[in-house]
């Protein structure tokens, strides 16, 4: 190659480096052909149209399962675009890469958050950010999940919006041959001081047509949606059952199926025999089904109704297989656990120091576990699924629309291309429909019964016997105490299964690797833990027990929080120090941690006199980006713990909207307490021993403590609000106990 060729050569590929690599957020702004035609709507970049009445519509990317990202993300645009938050409205977004999730992506990295606040050059965290953040954009994986909705938003709707907003002003300034400087916007309308007015409706065609020039976001200080309370846009329909939840679909001539798994986890059926469901009038047919997409095997029953189904479903005579591997047993993994924490080396997450006892110190040491935990949403899982022999449609409550079409292009051997899907409500997610098992077999029911509709609808108790479960985990925790017996040294080590290979294999096999890499999920919550011990090593033993595993609201923090706050509290205890006062000497180093701990702390009442019977105990921790501190009351009645108020503080960086907060930290507090209090997955012989609420319970609303919310200021970007109020609820209720009746509980849920 001639110089001359290889310096064009290079410069061109720096140039197209440099082109990938800038101005993230403007990139997914995309172009108006990429939203759904809509009668009379004008389309002015790939998230924003105007209808000619004034009402804006925001492509909506992202599944509402009650964490409110249905108001959130119009909040931003209508704070940008100038317009009230009545007049807008969410259409589903399509397939296009702009709608990615980048921000889930970039959360799951497995950096330390001390790490992560370095702003010292452009060092290894940056840079691992910048090549995930690109490689995500380019991907464009759509998924709703780790608290990333607002976060991922945040940049991109509000420029989306500006630059909507922008080219209405470049729209009549040019109309009305006026300079754009004294334009302004307000309430959905263009004005002139010179008495000129156009609503944006009107203008919206014109606009269309017009480059937006420059494009600046609004001042903080000019916000006057963002960080108000705001009324949830989709409170109405859910007051009035007119919202359309999974469950809720009706297509004409459709039909119901209802399902039959084998009783044990990767088992399969033998000899089945439908005779007497089959001849059951109404009844149409039996569709066997294979493990599809990481579900066990079984068969469905189509009828008329869904009763008739189930009925029928009941009346199929079979025997079940085993798994090959045999049959799992929760007792025995819990062992193995401990055993691989004693034996087996395990991948380091974290070191600081030499995390060794002082030679003339002393060692404190706990065991901790916590159990297989199943997702109980209120909406069992279902689709609805259409095939007319090259095309297949389906209606789901999802998290993750693209990879339901994968699953459904998969099943039916069509084009990706040939196959649409419906995003609904969800009535509950917690992680459970990031997986398209459910997905996957309405399309494979739906196969045998071409162009006629199929909803399957999962009962309760096959919901909660062929989950994808919490992983059981187990933990040794050591801490070092000096020969003056101050806190030196913290060693973790943990073992369980790993999420994300399990998941990635399930829902996105295309990327699917021959070997695991370390899963930060294993391992949050513990080896980012923000006490500033001296010495640190956290260390996660991966392991595979054959029990299926994914994602549970918070993860990993949701057991770890427990592991790490519960140790903090016996080493207090051995310490004789207040649990907060040893805290606060602990998260010197990080004050927006000691922020959060002195708001919930102080507006507890922490330390003043409470009836007798009744303890308090804290907990702080944080995840996906946010702090939680809280501060529990428990009393023990009829044996068992009750919790009659909790005061909940957070610092989720800015607080787009206060009242959605407030109701994800009550509603973590419910979750949490569930699990914390009666949350347990039992198998014996392969099979789940639980089923419906009677054993599997929920906390019950005479049981529902009282939560306070404060919010700490912050102008920080936004971070996660869904899963953060989940950790600390159990081991504030746990160091509660403790200080209550001087048990110290090692093992959820906490019972006796």
């Amino acid at each position: 190659m001639k110089r001359r060729g290889w310096l064009l050569g290079t410069t061109a590929a720096a140039a197209l480096v440099v082109g990938w690599g800038v101005l993230p957020a403007r990139s997914r702004i995309g172009i108006g052909s990429m939203m759904l035609p809509g009668e009379g709507d004008i389309a002015l970049n790939g998230w924003i149209k105007i209808n000619p009445d004034g009402t804006v519509i925001l492509s909506m990317p992202r599944s509402e399962m009650g964490q409110g990202v249905h108001t959130a993300l119009p909040m931003l645009a209508a704070e940008e675009l100038d317009v009230p938050l009545s007049a807008m409205r969410i259409e589903q977004a399509g397939a296009d890469a702009i709608y990615g999730n980048v921000a889930m992506l970039l959360g799951g990295l497995p950096f330390h958050p001390l790490e992560q606040e370095r702003q010292d050059g452009f060092g290894r965290v940056q840079a691992s950010r910048w090549l995930v953040g690109k490689v995500a954009r380019e991907l464009g994986i759509n998924a709703t999940g780790g608290s990333s909705s607002v976060a991922d938003a945040w940049d991109v709707v509000r420029l989306a919006a500006a630059t909507a907003r922008a080219s209405l002003l470049g729209a009549a300034s040019l109309q009305w041959k006026l300079p754009v400087e004294e334009l302004r916007t307000a309430n959905g309308v263009v004005t002139h001081s010179a008495g000129r007015a156009a609503p944006y409706g009107e203008l919206a065609r014109y606009a269309a047509a017009t480059p937006p020039g420059e494009v600046t976001l609004k001042a903080r200080k000019d916000w006057h949606i963002i960080g108000r309370p705001a009324p949830r846009l989709d409170l109405a329909g859910k007051v009035d059952g007119s919202a359309r939840f999974g469950i809720d679909v009706r297509v004409p001539g459709m039909l119901y199926a209802a399902l039959r798994l084998a009783p044990m986890l990767g088992g399969a059926p033998g000899r089945v025999d439908a005779a007497k469901a089959l001849a059951m009038p109404g009844v149409h047919r039996l569709v066997m089904l294979p493990a599809l997409a990481g579900s066990t095997a079984g068969f469905a029953v189509v009828a008329d109704n869904s009763w008739l189904a189930r009925q029928a479903a009941q009346a199929v005579d079979v025997e079940w297989r085993q798994r090959p591997a045999g049959g799992l047993d929760s007792t025995v993994i819990a062992r193995e656990l401990a055993e691989a924490v004693k034996s087996r080396d395990g991948h380091v997450f974290y070191t600081r120091g030499e995390a060794a006892p002082a030679s003339s110190g002393r060692t404190l040491e706990a065991w901790y576990s916590a159990p297989y935990l199943a997702h109980a949403t209120m909406e069992p899982m279902n689709a609805t699924a259409r095939f007319d022999g090259t095309h297949v449609e389906v209606w789901a409550a999802t998290q993750a629309p693209q990879m339901c079409r994968a699953a459904a292009a998969h099943v039916a051997k069509v084009p990706l291309a040939n196959v649409e899907v419906h995003v609904t409500l969800l009535g509950g997610g917690f992680g459970r429909r990031l997986e398209v098992d459910y997905v996957a077999q309405a399309v494979r029911v739906a196969m045998d019964l071409p162009g006629i509709p199929v909803q399957l609808l999962w009962s309760r108790e096959e919901d909660t016997a062929h989950d994808f479960y919490r992983p059981m985990h187990a933990v040794r925790m050591r801490a070092h105490l000096d020969a003056s017996g101050q806190p030196l040294g913290l060693e973790v080590k943990s073992a369980g299964d790993a999420i994300q290979p399990r998941w990635i294999e399930r829902a996105l096999p295309a990327l699917s690797g021959p070997v695991d890499l370390p899963d930060k999920t294993a391992s949050e919550g513990l080896f980012d833990q923000p006490y500033g011990f001296a010495q640190q090593r956290m260390e996660h033993v991966f392991t595979q027990s054959g029990v299926p595993v994914g994602f549970w609201r918070s993860v990993g923090h949701s057991h770890n929080a427990f592991f790490t706050e519960s140790f903090i509290d016996e080493i207090a205890a051995e310490l004789r120090r207040d649990p907060v006062e040893l805290r606060r000497e602990l998260l010197k180093g990080v004050p927006r941690h000691l922020a959060v701990l002195n708001l919930a702390v102080a507006r507890s009442g922490w330390g003043s006199r409470l009836p007798l019977g009744r303890a308090r105990g804290v907990a702080l921790h944080e995840s996906f980006g946010s702090v939680v501190a809280q501060v529990a009351e428990v009393s023990i009645e009829g044996g068992q713990p009750r919790v009659h108020r909790v005061v909940c503080a957070i610092d989720c960086g800015t607080a787009v909207n206060p009242n959605v907060i407030a109701q994800q930290m009550e509603s973590a507090v419910v979750f949490g307490l569930t699990a914390a209090l009666h949350g347990r997955i039992d198998i014996q012989g392969g099979v789940v021993q639980q089923g419906n609420f009677p054993t599997y319970p929920v906390l019950r609303l005479a049981a529902t403590p009282v939560v306070e919310t404060w919010i700490v200021p912050s102008e920080r970007p936004p971070a996660g609000v869904g899963e953060p109020g989940v950790p600390p609820i159990a081991p504030a209720v746990a160091n509660a106990l403790f200080a209550l009746n001087g048990r110290r509980y090692r093992s959820l849920p906490l019972q006796g």
